[in-house]
């Protein structure tokens, strides 16, 4: 039954991985993909197809509406009306806004906020770039660390072999043999670790481009050139300000609300509208006998004017509430601003930072692998044991992990500056 058991259970997993798809993919093509099928940035472009239509919606009531019907009913007497029209067997009637102020500004308002449905996409699509390669480059590390993690299980199962050996011999203590099995284990877990943040990664970044949660996306090995940054912070800001789609967005937020105040106040304009009506008339509703003539085809068509001269507490209401709109929107703007300066800045310096601490571990590492060939001469010519190599083997591999996480640090760093400038989404997309 156990044996029955363990054929189930390994049937199920070969099944599930054949299941889950794997695709392997470059940075460009990932950031590519991304930007064509992100959930996230799929919902923003169809909120801004939505604000498109809603254009229409505002403009409909300025294109001519026709409705066909009947009042058709039996009259005993005066022949009385039915919803505001005279009984009649076929009836039609046509409207249109002809001149309707506070509408053609609610139209304009409409246009003003599928732009700024645009500028909400825009701005979506440059933090799902950055998400991507972030995610991208975690997957990436994870791989990279996790093949020098397993280097570093053989080195340390190496070294308890070692020490192992030397106990049988007498020349070391059981103490040195627990300490060698305990760095062997921990550096099984370590391995261990990463392979499960590998598959996270991996996983997070096939959500991200839009495929089932049992893919994986895997990062092809590649070389990247750095990626270009402003020739200054000064040029950088000025970068950031003119291309910052999160600025345009409440830039055409205010907008709209301006012309949403305009429209409160419009309500006190006058408006025209045109007005048309046909009917099509019976005898059995007594026409005959109540009007001095009986004519069975009607026909009415003209301008209806209105002249709010009361228009309530109301307009002053949302008058007054579309200028708190505005004043906390500008208020919005220029922290937005002051932020992106601020935020560039510290991005500035962080490059910095991680350009520096990338060249101090690329020294560190070069020392290690020196010092490593220097001990393998030595162990050749029999000045060195196996064991003192392999410290020397896992020292290197530790300054293999410094410097992977420093080129790590520094590409991100890079990325965030190009993600403030509105730049990165075209860098990484670019063939």
């Amino acid at each position: 039954m156990d044996a029955m058991n363990k054929i189930a259970i390994f049937v199920l997993a070969v099944a599930s991985l054949a299941a889950a798809g794997i695709h392997p993919l470059t940075l460009r093509q990932a950031v590519t993909l991304a930007l064509s099928q992100n959930p996230d940035l799929s919902l923003a472009r169809l909120d801004a197809d939505k604000a498109r239509e809603a254009i229409r919606v505002a403009r409909d009531p300025f294109t001519p509406r026709l409705t066909v019907g009947s009042g058709l009913a039996y009259s005993d007497g005066f022949p009385m009306s039915i919803d505001g029209s005279a009984p009649s067997v076929v009836q039609a009637r046509a409207s249109q806004f002809i001149f309707n102020r506070q509408q053609t500004l609610a139209v304009a308002q409409a246009r003003e906020d599928a732009r700024t449905a645009v500028f909400t996409a825009n701005s979506k699509r440059d933090e799902v770039a950055y998400r991507v390669a972030s995610l991208y480059l975690d997957a990436e590390r994870a791989a990279r660390v996790g093949e020098l993690a397993r280097k570093d299980v053989e080195s340390r199962q190496k070294v308890l072999e070692t020490v192992q050996a030397m106990l049988a011999e007498g020349r070391a203590l059981p103490l040195d043999e627990k300490i060698a099995a305990l760095r062997a284990a921990q550096a099984r877990q370590t391995a261990a670790n990463l392979e499960d943040d590998q598959a996270a990664a991996e996983t997070a970044l096939a959500l991200a481009l839009g495929f089932p949660a049992e893919d994986r996306v895997r990062p092809v090995a590649e070389e990247r050139a750095a990626a270009p940054l402003p020739a200054s912070e000064e040029e950088a800001l000025q970068q950031a300000v003119d291309s910052s789609q999160n600025l345009r967005r409440i830039e055409s937020e205010i907008a709209s609300k301006k012309l949403e105040l305009r429209g409160a106040k419009a309500a006190r304009w006058p408006r025209a509208d045109l007005v048309a009506q046909y009917g099509m008339l019976a005898r059995f509703n007594n026409y005959n006998q109540f009007f001095k003539t009986f004519q069975r085809n009607n026909g009415e068509i003209g301008v209806s004017f209105q002249l709010p001269l009361i228009s309530g507490s109301g307009v002053g209401g949302q008058t007054a509430q579309s200028e708190i709109d505005i004043a906390h929107l500008q208020l919005e703007l220029k922290d937005a601003r002051n932020h992106l300066a601020s935020d560039l800045q510290e991005a500035f310096r962080a490059a910095r930072r991680a350009s520096n601490a990338a060249e101090v571990s690329r020294l560190d590492l070069d020392v290690a692998r020196e010092q490593l060939s220097v001990d393998l001469a030595r162990m050749q010519e029999g000045r060195l044991s196996l064991h003192q190599v392999e410290e020397a083997r896992i020292d290197e591999n530790e300054k293999w992990v410094a410097f992977d996480d420093a080129q790590y640090a520094l590409e991100k760093a890079r990325w965030d500056v190009l993600r403030l400038t509105g730049a990165l989404a075209d860098v990484l997309a670019k063939p």
